[in-house]
């Protein structure tokens, strides 16, 4: 075991070296050579290694317990009597609705997530009943919210991929 004022004397050199300089020392630890040339990644792989060989890595005790509990068998196999759980034997109350589909047949159902990366930046819009969410406002058309995106005059469903641009034309 190396005393502490060793250690942080040589913790304080690792950080002055260089990514070359911490490959060959990262070599020397782990008795391997380094797959990465980041100095940070070194730095702190060596100054880790440094300390386990110094203080000692997990106790072994420290492992066995961890394996005891990971071994755990006091597992609970039937929810406390405090909690409403419905029994399997009853059918649960089932709430029906209908789902109303968009009139145009190019939507997906409400509550479809559209993405659209434009220019760096990953925009998305909710789709609605009657509208299309879109950075907190609700908006009557596609194209509505592409102009908002892009601040010209776009087909929505184009800019939202929906639509083959070939099929546009026809």
């Amino acid at each position: 075991m190396v005393a502490g004022t060793d250690i942080a004397r040589e913790l304080a050199a690792i950080e002055k070296m260089t990514a070359r300089q911490l490959q060959v020392k990262y070599r020397e630890l782990f008795s391997e050579e380094s797959r990465s040339g980041n100095r940070q990644w070194l730095l702190r792989r060596c100054a880790w290694r440094v300390q386990a060989l110094a203080e000692g890595d997990l106790s072994e005790r420290a492992k066995r317990r961890a394996e005891e509990l990971a071994r755990d068998v006091d597992i609970r196999l039937r929810p406390p009597a405090s909690m409403n759980v419905v029994p399997l034997n009853r059918p649960a109350q089932v709430r029906r609705s209908t789902i109303r589909r968009n009139l145009d047949a190019r939507l997906p159902m409400p509550g479809t997530r559209l993405k659209r990366t434009y220019k760096g930046h990953v925009y998305e819009v909710e789709v609605l009943d009657k509208g299309f969410f879109y950075d907190g406002e609700i908006y009557h058309s596609l194209t509505a919210v592409a102009h908002a995106i892009n601040g010209g005059h776009w087909n929505g469903f184009l800019f939202f991929g929906l639509t083959d641009p070939r099929k546009e034309n026809e």
